[in-house]
């Protein structure tokens, strides 16, 4: 063989061999970017979790007014206000869950004309309030109010003094709800994945959403509804 035909020959080997290893490389390649592809494949799903609880913790602001000519008949009638609710409330209530406010005091006098002048001088707003974890007592107990009104207590009865009923144990039950939540976003993802030919896979990313605590009705706000809502990103993977 000629030193030129055995140069001739090595050529063409070098080029078969830069061409399966391109040919190689590009397969690699291309099955990079399809892996690549597929592992970009997910599904954004919410799931939700509800729940209804009772509040356990009550406020029920006692407020009353009251009036006189002079300054220390004022507060005598505040005194036995005072000591006809807490008599009231004693049965079921201890004197720590009562705080009492100071009285906010008004002289009707003072922006008025001799002519045109209340018939007492001096007013006291006052306001008892009840904090306690006995809601069922405090719910029999404002059934019972009208007592009060026939011991001589004028209470006020207003949008501004409404009782409120908290739930304040929203740690007890949030790892279940986020586990609820999370099952919920599970099935729809699930239900994508099967109209779209696909298998749910590991979890992409997840948000856990605000909890929100409200009263269940207008009417009856002592129960209360627990919401989370949960965002979830699956991947899908073929089935």
């Amino acid at each position: 063989m000629t030193t030129q035909s055995t140069a001739s020959t090595s050529v063409v080997l070098a080029a078969v061999v830069v061409g399966a290893g391109l040919a190689l490389g590009g397969y690699f390649v291309g099955d990079g970017l399809y892996a690549a592809r597929a592992s970009e494949r997910y599904v954004t799903v919410k799931g939700l979790a509800e729940r209804e609880v009772p509040a356990n913790l009550a406020m029920w602001p006692l407020v009353f007014t009251t009036a006189a000519d002079d300054l220390d008949a004022l507060q005598a009638e505040v005194d036995a206000n005072v000591e006809r609710i807490e008599g009231f409330l004693r049965p079921e209530f201890a004197p720590e869950e009562l705080t009492l406010s100071v009285p906010r005091i008004t002289d009707n006098w003072a922006q008025s004309s001799a002519g045109m002048r209340p018939a007492f001088r001096y007013a006291a707003e006052v306001t008892l309030t009840l904090r306690t974890s006995k809601v069922g007592a405090v719910l029999a107990a404002m059934a019972r109010s009208g007592e009060l009104v026939k011991a001589g207590v004028p209470l006020i009865r207003s949008y501004e003094y409404q009782p409120e009923f908290l739930f304040t144990d929203l740690e007890r039950i949030k790892p279940e709800m986020i586990a609820e939540a999370t099952r919920d976003a599970r099935r729809a993802a699930e239900q994508f994945a099967q109209d779209s030919a696909s298998a749910v896979g590991a979890i992409r990313n997840a948000q856990q959403g605000y909890f929100s605590i409200d009263d269940r009705d207008r009417f009856s706000p002592e129960h209360k509804k627990v919401r989370v809502v949960t965002t979830v990103q699956y991947f899908l993977v073929d089935d």
